[in-house]
C-alpha cells in the first residue's frame, strides 16, 4: 500500500473537496447599501473585486473565485421602478435553479442587505422576501449599522419571512463627528448562517468564511471524531501488521478534510510534504506502539483479542491527536496572518514543531 502513497493522496484530495462541496448564496440590496464590503469582509478570496461575474438574469450576477466553494449571486434592481419584471426574472432563475434534482445547485441561503442611514424599508424590499422565502431561507441585513433607534425591530416586522435580522458594521469608519465605529456583527451573522446553510452545504460556509475560526474548527473535529472512530475499528482487525498499512488512508484522508474545511489550498504536493512531515515529526512514536500492537496480535486465543483492543485505542488515539495537532496548527496560524499570508512552509513548520513537542 505504501507504493501507492501517491494515489491514496489523490483519492484523499477527492473525497475532501467533495466532502466539502459548494454553498450558494444569494445577497440582495439597492446600489450603494454596503454588498461588495460585506461579501470581501466576510469572504476569503475577494469575491468582490474580482469583476462583476457572469449575468444569469438582467439585474443578477453569478459571481466565483476559484478554490472558495462558494458562489455568490448578486441581485439589484431593487432601485427601479419596474422592479416587478426584475423579480419575475429573478425568480423563474431560483425556481429552475432551486427545482434541480442535484441540492448542491440550489441556492441555499439570502442575505436581504439594508442600510441602516436609510430608516426605511422599500417596497421592493418587501416584496422580494416575499418572493425569495418560497425557495430559500432569509437573513436580514442591516448594513453600515451605527445607531439602531428601533430600525432593526421596525425591518424585523416589515420583513417578516426572514430568519432573523443582524446589524452589521463591516469595517470601522469615523463619523463626521470625530466618533469611531468599530466593527462588528460579522461573527454573528456567520453564526446564523451555518444555523441555517443545510447540513451538506455547512463545511463549504466554514471554509469560504474567514471570520469565525470557531467554525472551522467545529467542523475539523467533526471529521477528526469520524476518523478515529474508522482508525479504531482497522486497529481491531487481528491480523498481524495490518492496521499499519490501513491508517494510512485514513490518517491522510483526515489531514485533507480539515485542510479543506479551513478553506486552504489542496493540492497534492502539499498534502505528500504534509505526510512527510507527519511522519518525520511524530512516526518513531507511532511505529513504535503498532509495533507493540501487532507483536500481541501474533499469539493465538486471549493474546489475539487483548493485541486487537490494544492497537484500537492505539490508532483511535493517534488519529485523534495527530488530527487534534492539525486543527490547532491551522487556528494558530489564522490567528495571526490573513489567509493571503499564510504559505505552505508556515504550516508544515507549525504542523512538525506541535508534532515533536506533543507526547502521542
Amino acid at each position: 500500500m505504501i507504493d501507492d502513497i501517491g494515489k491514496i493522496i489523490e483519492e484523499a484530495i477527492k473525497k475532501a473537496l467533495k466532502d466539502r462541496g459548494e454553498v450558494n448564496i444569494l445577497i440582495a440590496g439597492k446600489t450603494g447599501v454596503g454588498k461588495s464590503t460585506l461579501i470581501n469582509t466576510v469572504f476569503q478570496g475577494n469575491f468582490a473585486t474580482t469583476g462583476q461575474g457572469k449575468p444569469v438574469t438582467q439585474e443578477t450576477r453569478e459571481i466565483k473565485k476559484e478554490g472558495v466553494p462558494l458562489k455568490l449571486y448578486d441581485t439589484r434592481g431593487l432601485e427601479l421602478k419596474e422592479y416587478k419584471e426584475t423579480f419575475k426574472q429573478l425568480e423563474d432563475f431560483i425556481k429552475g435553479k432551486n427545482t434541480d434534482s442535484d441540492a448542491k445547485n440550489h441556492i441555499h441561503l439570502a442575505w436581504i442587505c439594508i442600510d441602516e442611514n436609510s430608516r426605511r424599508v422599500e417596497e421592493a424590499e418587501i416584496e422580494l422576501c416575499k418572493i425569495l422565502s418560497n425557495y430559500m431561507p432569509l437573513i436580514g441585513v442591516i448594513t453600515k449599522a451605527s445607531s439602531d433607534e428601533g430600525f432593526r425591530m421596525n425591518v424585523q416586522k416589515l420583513l417578516i419571512q426572514t430568519k432573523n435580522t443582524v446589524r452589521v458594521n463591516s469595517v470601522s469608519r469615523t463619523l463626521d463627528d470625530g466618533h469611531v465605529i468599530k466593527s462588528f456583527g460579522l461573527r454573528e451573522l456567520v453564526e446564523l448562517s451555518m444555523e441555517i446553510v443545510p447540513e451538506a452545504q455547512k463545511n463549504a460556509f466554514a471554509a469560504a468564511q474567514k471570520v469565525d475560526i470557531r467554525q472551522k474548527k467545529n467542523r475539523s473535529h467533526a471529521i477528526v471524531a469520524a476518523a478515529s472512530v474508522t482508525s479504531a475499528g482497522t486497529g481491531a482487525i487481528p491480523i498481524p501488521f495490518s492496521d499499519a498499512f490501513a491508517l494510512v488512508p485514513i490518517q491522510i484522508g483526515m489531514l485533507a478534510g480539515i485542510t479543506a474545511v479551513f478553506g486552504l489550498d489542496l493540492t497534492k504536493s502539499f498534502l505528500s510534504t504534509l505526510v512527510s512531515a507527519t511522519i518525520t515529526a511524530g512516526g518513531a512514536t507511532l511505529i513504535g506502539k503498532t509495533i507493540v500492537s501487532n507483536l500481541l496480535k501474533m499469539f493465538p486465543g486471549a493474546g489475539s483479542i487483548a493485541g486487537g483492543a490494544i492497537a484500537a485505542s492505539t490508532a483511535s488515539a493517534l488519529t485523534i491527536a495527530f488530527g487534534e495537532a492539525y486543527i490547532a496548527t491551522l487556528a494558530y496560524l489564522l490567528e495571526q496572518k490573513d489567509f493571503s499570508e499564510i504559505s505552505e512552509s508556515d504550516i508544515l513548520d507549525a504542523f512538525k514543531k506541535r508534532i515533536s513537542n506533543r507526547k502521542m
